[in-house]
């Protein structure tokens, strides 16, 4: 709890007006007196909008604020609210932040650059391969990955962060108790356990909904000091992130193996298409490092690639086998 009270809370449960008139209100609104007593005339000419037959019942807002609240200190959440100098600051700068930001975890060091990882649900062995090593190397150089905890490439890339050492970041289309998938209830927790982040918009017991998964891939790329696509196809969600990213003036690459010519090209036409308008290509961690001035031409081109291509053999086969996914050498 700030010294806001419950002020930020009250205003995210507010129904039928736009996150960006909720952040208005934020500025506007300094206590909770402040947004109790609010009448709905009040807020038409804050909004400068007619708000005609909707509701307007702060006492029931507060009192969904109230509960979020008791449920989030319940179960080990925090939040942080839009006005809190601990909110995220890249994710300020959107035209639309979320009021309230749900954390699981430890919050990220706003100082470290983070990498954006998404592609399809089921990718390509080689996509799931690509996406572990560049997400585990990234780790060895201390840059987080964020991502949506998905299957496939998500989870891929959380678990190469993890595997690497880093404080990766997970964003979650429902409430920080109601993991989805399930099957990344364990990943959600080593995220956690390992220093990482589980992170929402959504107050606790919100269940997953279809058209929560759009909105959080504008937190994912907002957080990002750059987006990766891996691998996707053309109507994939991954191209929802891709284009949130050209949006907020962030980095676009996309993956080698989203390009590639084979069997697996209709997983790739979404990918092939960013390439072709312009996105450049990245085949590994040491290509963006060398973007963002973090790594010399020398230690690129240092790399032991005996010893890279039995591992990746080897990890290809085994996550081929555990996603019952054919793999050829």
């Amino acid at each position: 709890m700030t010294d806001r009270g419950l002020v930020d809370l009250i205003i995210a449960r507010i129904p039928h007006i736009t996150l960006v008139e909720k952040k208005l209100l934020c500025k506007r609104c300094n206590q909770e007196d402040d947004i109790i007593g609010l009448s709905k005339k009040d807020a038409e000419v804050l909004l400068g909008r007619t708000l005609g037959n909707k509701p307007w019942n702060m006492d029931i807002c507060r009192a969904q604020a109230e509960q979020d609240a008791g449920i989030a200190r319940m179960r080990g959440i925090g939040y942080v609210s839009y006005m809190s100098p601990l909110y995220p600051p890249l994710l300020r700068e959107i035209r639309d932040p979320p009021i309230t930001l749900f954390y699981r975890g430890r919050l990220l060091n706003p100082e470290l650059p983070l990498l954006a990882m998404v592609g399809t649900r089921k990718p390509s062995p080689a996509a799931l391969l690509q996406a572990y090593d560049i997400a585990k190397a990234l780790a060895f150089k201390g840059i987080p990955v964020i991502s949506g905890l998905a299957q496939g490439i998500d989870a891929m890339a959380h678990r190469g962060n993890c595997d690497g050492g880093a404080p990766t970041a997970a964003v979650l289309g429902s409430g920080l108790d109601e993991i989805y998938p399930a099957a990344n209830r364990g990943l959600a927790r080593r995220i956690v356990e390992q220093g990482g982040v589980l992170l929402s918009e959504y107050p606790p017991g919100t269940k997953p909904q279809k058209w929560h998964f759009p909105a959080r891939n504008r937190i994912i790329s907002a957080l990002a000091r750059g987006t990766l696509i891996v691998e996707a196809p053309a109507a994939s969600g991954a191209l929802i992130t891709a284009r949130f990213a050209l949006d907020h003036g962030r980095d676009l690459w996309v993956a080698s193996t989203g390009v590639a010519e084979g069997v697996y090209d209709h997983l790739r036409e979404g990918t092939k298409k960013f390439a072709e308008d312009g996105a450049p290509v990245i085949a590994s961690a040491e290509d963006i490092l060398k973007e963002w001035g973090m790594i010399s031409e020398n230690e690129r081109n240092e790399k032991n690639k005996a010893e890279r291509e039995f591992s990746g053999s080897a990890l290809a086969a085994s996550l081929a086998q555990s996603l019952n996914i054919g793999y050829e050498e």
